[in-house]
């Protein structure tokens, strides 16, 4: 594991310190090690590819939307233990893992040829929910957390959430759905 790429990662998700529990912080940043070791992107491409290919000329980049959405599920998740704490469980490090891993096989997902980045033919079998919880799963990430990857996106309509996996979910949405009235 390359001592550069582990510095790219970090420098890429200050949001990783937020992650109290060491050994869930570590397996985060080894997902976003081997998706990096996997992919044809390299850490700076996420601050200029398009976070969606769903949005012609999406006008956001990748680490954009990501960070945004790691920024609403943790203020969420807070606001929800604080009025809603009795009645509902919320781990914050398992939304705030989850916020910053939903999209790391969007990294198997994507490919950039001449400048433009498009999908993958791997992208095109395997949506990044799968690729993503692949990943996890090899870096020993915990199954609460790779359920979040798995049901972000609209695959997830298809099964129970978790309360974290609903509170990325939905901060995920909020900062994809208004892009879609730029189409």
């Amino acid at each position: 594991m390359s001592d550069t790429l582990r510095r790219q990662v970090e420098e890429l998700w200050p949001e990783l310190e937020w992650i109290e529990d060491p050994g869930l912080r570590e397996q985060v940043t080894e997902t976003w090690i081997k998706a990096f070791e996997r992919s044809p992107l390299e850490p700076e491409d996420l601050h200029n590819i398009p976070f969606t290919l769903l949005v012609p000329n999406c006008p956001a980049t990748f680490m954009e939307h990501k960070r945004c959405v790691v920024h609403i599920g943790r203020d969420g998740a807070k606001a929800m233990r604080e009025f809603l704490g009795k009645a509902l469980e919320i781990d914050t490090d398992t939304v705030v893992a989850g916020a910053i891993l939903a999209d790391v096989g969007k990294l198997l997902e994507y490919e950039k040829e001449g400048g433009v980045t498009r999908q993958s033919e791997r992208g095109k079998a395997l949506r990044h929910p799968f690729t993503g919880v692949a990943l996890a799963l090899e870096c020993g990430v915990p199954d609460q957390v790779c359920h979040i990857i798995a049901t972000h996106a609209a695959e997830g309509d298809l099964v129970k959430r978790s309360t974290e996996a609903y509170i990325v979910h939905h901060a995920d949405f909020m900062s994809y759905l208004p892009f879609k009235n730029l189409a």
